[in-house]
């Protein structure tokens, strides 16, 4: 198998400001194109308050021909403002649809390859939120940089120049008014910021706990839990709620301050600016000049604060969801990992020592199968059986020792070419919410027709799919919930035959199935097990007779080894285990 190579290499950012820079690094040139367009179509469109001011004069000078001639120029500057912003959105869009694909692409390029303990601590739900918040977030932080900010702030540039040669004192206000309002406006962020993040934290749990519910609908309605589901979601709604009106409120009481220094502020210009009219020092089309820039600066102005915060809220959401996703992996390839290479299946355990979450686990465990051995694990819950299929598919590293298929430490190979070795058949089968055919090809998407059916048929599968009415492209639904518990796991076998992988683990494979069900899947799994190493997990001992070896766990350690027959009849844990089964399965 060839090595894929990660497309976006390096360390990652977690921060709204260098994740951006870094998603959007190839698409620069049309952030600079954007940029000046945006500019020189504000300065026109400020500078248009200036022909008022021609006219104005012209008209009290009784210079018709120039009144008409600034007439007519008007409509025509004001279409030029007009293309420029048209051709701004243009290069805008080349430069944000791209950059959210890209996010897109990383954030779940980054995520997909988390261990499994990162997706065991978080609903799904939960992080399609987030995703949804960083996406959305740049989505409105975006055109909000290129036709709010960038456009006003040049608007405010072209204002304070056409008030200098007016009147100082109303320029002077004027720059004192904008800065107060930025400054203002930058102190207050940072509190709307960390209320935007506890909304967001709200919405997410929210999200989550109702995914949660949705997914196990059926579990709440035979337990007569959905009135308290329900109730804990409104529990949920509540604090969502709330910490929504406190986000709101916070936002009210920023404009309502802004609002406020724009009033006190326009106020004494015009008082100044009105004044100078009338002792003849500023001219009608003056007077004019500054009222218009005024009115349009004054909205542009208001909208700082709206600006800041939408800018709060997003970054505060983006935050809370970046700090989430873009942790470092758990478990990542060495440096120089080659591909694991499995010409004869043994696999090795030496001296391995593992603890999760403080609690030991295994301590200095060794063992050895041979080539083509077919191992079976018992023990009670608890006693290690499952943590060692995780161990061995690497979805933890281990603290000491070393695992070995075929001389190589699967810490030193890459985990792609390490599970693309291993067939796993899990007791609740992972079936996509797609057809069968895409199901099945999963394991080998290149396989041919013949090779998806003769995998189905060998695992028992081929003649429960052909009496569908759509066949192999029937839908299986969420989880494959349209099919019984037989058929998925038919469908998963028939996945991992395809796969033809030299390991095989097979992890309670059979343990949810009816008698019926497991004679159909028992004998899919001898044909599973040809020519391969397996590892099989089973509550079901009778599961395990005809395995080759049979490994007794407890509390970590092995402490019993050998075949059905030498153990039942040795007196130890697994005959006792055998003599108190009832129904063929293991009572802890």
């Amino acid at each position: 198998m060839e090595k894929q190579e990660n497309t976006y290499t390096g360390d990652i950012p977690n921060t709204p400001w260098a994740f951006l820079q870094y998603v959007s690094q190839p698409y620069k040139l049309y952030f600079i194109l954007t940029v000046l367009i945006v500019v020189g179509a504000s300065v026109i469109n400020q500078s248009l308050s200036y022909l008022f001011k021609l006219i104005v004069d012209a008209a009290e000078a009784g210079q018709s021909d120039t009144v008409v001639f600034y007439a007519l120029l008007y409509p025509l500057a004001i279409f030029i403002v007009q293309i420029l912003f048209r051709l701004s959105s243009v290069t805008g869009m080349r430069y944000l649809t791209p950059t959210m694909k890209r996010c897109s692409d990383v954030l779940a390029a980054h995520t997909l390859n988390h261990s499994h303990f990162y997706f065991s601590n978080r609903f799904s739900g939960s992080i399609l939120t987030k995703f949804g918040n960083v996406i959305g977030g740049f989505g409105q932080i975006i055109p909000d940089f290129f036709w709010s900010i960038l456009g006003n702030f040049t608007s405010f540039l072209v204002a304070f120049i056409f008030m200098l040669t007016v009147n100082v004192q109303v320029a002077g206000i004027f720059l004192v008014l904008v800065a107060v309002m930025v400054v203002l406006n930058a102190k207050l962020s940072p509190e709307k910021r960390r209320l935007s993040r506890k909304h967001a934290a709200a919405r997410t749990k929210l999200t989550g706990r109702t995914a949660d519910v949705l997914s196990n609908v059926q579990a709440a309605r035979q337990y007569v839990r959905l009135r308290q589901e329900i109730l804990d979601l409104e529990e949920l709604t509540t604090k969502r709620k709330i910490e929504h009106e406190r986000t709101w409120k916070y936002s009210e009481k920023t404009r309502l301050v802004n609002s406020a220094i724009l009033f006190a502020a326009t106020s004494a210009m015009f008082y100044i600016l009105v004044e100078s009219w009338q002792n003849g020092t500023a001219t009608t089309g003056e007077l004019v000049l500054i009222l218009t820039l005024v009115t349009q600066v004054a909205y542009n102005l208001t909208t700082i604060g709206k600006t800041f915060d939408a800018f709060s809220q997003a970054f505060g959401e983006m935050e809370e969801g970046l700090q989430d996703i873009l942790i470092n992996h758990e478990i990542t390839d060495h440096p120089s990992a080659a591909n694991l290479s499995v010409p004869t299946g043994s696999i090795t355990w030496q001296a391995v020592t593992f603890a999760y979450q403080e609690e030991d686990i295994f301590k200095r465990l060794s063992l050895n199968i041979k080539p083509g051995e077919r191992v079976g694990l018992v023990g009670p819950s608890g006693a290690g059986k499952s943590t060692f299929v995780s161990l061995l598919l690497r979805q933890h590293d281990i603290q000491y020792g070393q695992i070995m298929i075929d001389g190589q430490n699967i810490a030193q190979v890459t985990q792609d070419s390490l599970r693309q070795n291993i067939a796993l058949v899990p007791q609740e089968p992972m079936l996509f919410h797609r057809t069968i055919r895409e199901n099945i090809l999963y394991g080998k998407p290149d396989a041919t027709e013949e090779e998806m059916i003769l995998a189905a048929t060998r695992a028992q599968a081929h003649e429960f799919i052909d009496q569908l009415p759509e066949k192999y492209n029937t839908l299986v639904g969420e989880r494959g919930v349209k099919l019984s518990g037989g058929q998925k796991q038919r469908v998963a076998i028939a996945r991992a035959m395809l796969k033809e992988a030299p390991l095989l683990v097979l992890d309670e494979a059979t343990s949810a199935l009816d008698s019926e069900s497991e004679v159909a899947i028992q004998a899919a799994l001898e044909e599973l097990m040809e020519g391969k190493t397996v590892i099989a997990v089973a509550h079901r001992l009778s599961t395990l007779r005809k395995m080759d070896r049979i490994l007794v766990f407890e509390n970590g350690q092995i402490i019993e080894d050998g075949s059905h027959d030498e153990l039942a009849a040795g007196g130890g844990l697994y005959a006792k285990l055998w003599e108190h089964q009832a129904g063929g399965f293991l009572q802890d």
